[in-house]
């Protein structure tokens, strides 16, 4: 074997490992983090989990130990040991893994050549020609050499991401205001019910518009406006004709009539050496404004179908409309959450506190590994008629057995969500409330929850994703001095398929099962199936 093919192998194996997780930080980078946009309806739809400690960016590693998946006897690891040590050229995934026998294209191969060109640049710039190798230098001029064609190509394609840029910014709405939103258009048809409803559902096309205009003054700030407009009549499949229960709601269906309404306005702004952002929202705001619904599914457009699969109905408590809140980082693997909000509160009679309804929310995240987030919330709310107000479970459960009557609310919720892995999320939440009558002596306990497993890419596709997802509704359990309990045992089983066409358009098929709807066991089980369009700009 001759020399020049010496060195490129030897340059192969110091590169080999190097360029998937580098090939892939390329996209990453381009992703701004301060201004990004989450379109959301404040009633119908939460926030993506996108706060830090949910971040799966890939990380640069210092130390070819914190790689888990690498060891002192693999034939690469001294190349690699050189590559982190040496030039600092190694990103990791979440997980702690490299996954260096994972099959690369020249493409990808180009694109870790290109990052560690780089990053030889940088040190020459610096002065510090002393830490790189004259051997290095030769392989990375044959192997150049070898991969002309494809740096051109990559070279061309960074070019025209920054041409793309620029027009992007050239074309933006203003330049210190950007401009964004999402439509979504669902065909759905429904069955069975009769009852708790008449069953007369014919087929809908409901529609939920978003536009939001995001600046930032500082840098570390961001001010947002939310409008929104949609068509769902009669709470669609909810109306007493259709299925007369809560939970054949669909994640998107508002009626404003077409009416374009402000849907929040929201200012964030970061403080504490960036550990802390505090928020406030006098329009649009609910617990989980602030407290992370730690669920994949949450989005109304790209998540769940259904209203109650997206997130736990225990954020929904209060069905508030004015707060504030503030998000900590305690430290890379903790986080603490608070958040107030209230009712009615620009009413002068009332006020924040002394609203007729109100609530108070702490949680706890931890994460202990890359792949795991588990949360823990406490909601402790007020309510002058004693109703939860989720708009999600049995009508037994939400008005608290329809004891109408000033209450204090206690309730508690558990989450989780683990990347299994780079395909494979599991994810859970389930939690208990408690509505103490502060009039009479009624005590009512109701319970809910959700277990699902999200399939990412599931035939190769990127962007696509199978989420299955089963759960209880809230259900009334038990109580004191309460008319009725839920004697029956709703289950909930969905399944969708989101189909990302493009980076703008996501077409998503999927159905949704409600057995014995209501908690009532001699009820007829729903069934509704639907086509969700989503248009994000």
């Amino acid at each position: 074997m001759n020399r020049k093919k010496i060195l490129l192998l030897s340059g192969a194996a110091l590169l080999l490992l190097a360029a998937p997780a580098l090939a892939e930080n390329l996209e990453e980078k381009l992703t701004p983090e301060l201004i990004s946009v989450n379109t959301h309806h404040s009633e119908n739809a939460q926030q993506p989990d996108t706060q830090p400690l949910a971040d799966s960016s890939m990380e640069r590693v210092t130390s070819v130990s914190q790689l888990s998946d690498v060891q002192p006897s693999d034939w690469a690891f001294v190349a690699l040991q050189s590559l982190v040590e040496r030039y600092g050229g190694i990103a990791g995934y979440p997980d702690g893994t490299f996954k260096g026998d994972r099959a690369l294209t020249r493409y990808e191969f180009a694109a870790g050549l290109n990052a560690v060109l780089n990053k030889i640049n940088e040190l020459i710039a610096a002065g510090l020609t002393d830490k790189i190798k004259k051997e290095d230098l030769v392989t990375l001029q044959n192997l150049r050499e070898e991969f002309a064609s494809e740096l051109a190509t990559l070279t061309s394609r960074i070019d025209t991401l920054e041409a793309r840029n620029a027009n992007i910014e050239a074309q933006q709405f203003s330049t210190t205001v950007i401009l964004a939103g999402q439509a979504i258009f669902g065909l759905a048809v429904g069955s069975g019910g009769d009852p708790p409803g008449q069953g007369q559902a014919n087929t809908i096309l409901t529609h939920l518009t978003q536009l939001q205009l995001v600046s930032s003054f500082t840098g570390k700030d961001r001010f947002r406006v939310a409008l929104v407009t949609g068509n769902s009549a009669d709470d669609s499949f909810s109306n007493p004709k259709a299925f007369n229960t809560n939970m054949a709601r669909l994640a998107w269906q508002a009626d404003y009539d077409n009416q374009v309404r402000v849907d929040s306005i929201e200012y964030r702004v970061a403080a504490l050496s960036d550990r802390v952002v505090f928020t406030f929202k006098p329009v649009g705001f609910s617990l989980s404004s602030v407290l992370s619904v730690n669920s994949p599914y949450a989005d109304a457009g790209q998540g769940a179908i259904s209203l109650f699969a997206g997130s736990t109905p225990i954020l929904k408590i209060g069905s508030l409309d004015a707060g504030l809140g503030f998000d900590w980082l305690v430290n890379d693997q903790l986080r603490l959450q608070f958040a107030y909000g209230t009712r009615t509160s620009s009413d002068s009679n009332q006020g924040i506190f002394g609203a007729d309804h109100s609530a108070l929310g702490v949680q706890l995240l931890y994460k202990p590994t890359p792949s795991l987030i588990t949360g823990l919330a406490y909601v402790n709310a007020y309510s002058s008629n004693g109703q939860l107000d989720t708009g999600t479970g049995s009508s037994n459960a939400d008005t608290s057995g329809g004891i109408n009557e000033p209450s204090q609310i206690h309730a508690i919720n558990a989450s989780i969500k683990w990347q299994l892995t780079n395909q494979l999320v599991f994810g859970a939440w389930g939690g208990v409330m408690v509505t103490n009558s502060l009039k009479s002596d009624a005590v009512i306990l109701s319970s809910t929850y959700t277990a699902s497993l999200g399939i990412y890419d599931p035939f190769g596709r990127k962007g696509d994703l199978l989420g299955l997802l089963v759960g209880l509704p809230p259900k009334l359990n038990n109580g004191i001095l309460v008319a009725d309990v839920d004697s029956g045992n709703s289950t909930h089983y969905e399944v969708f398929y989101r189909y990302l066409v493009n980076d703008n358009i996501a077409i998503t098929p999927g159905f949704f099962i409600v057995t014995d709807p209501g908690h009532i066991s001699r009820n007829d089980d729903i069934f509704i199936g639907t086509i969700r369009t989503t248009f994000s700009f």
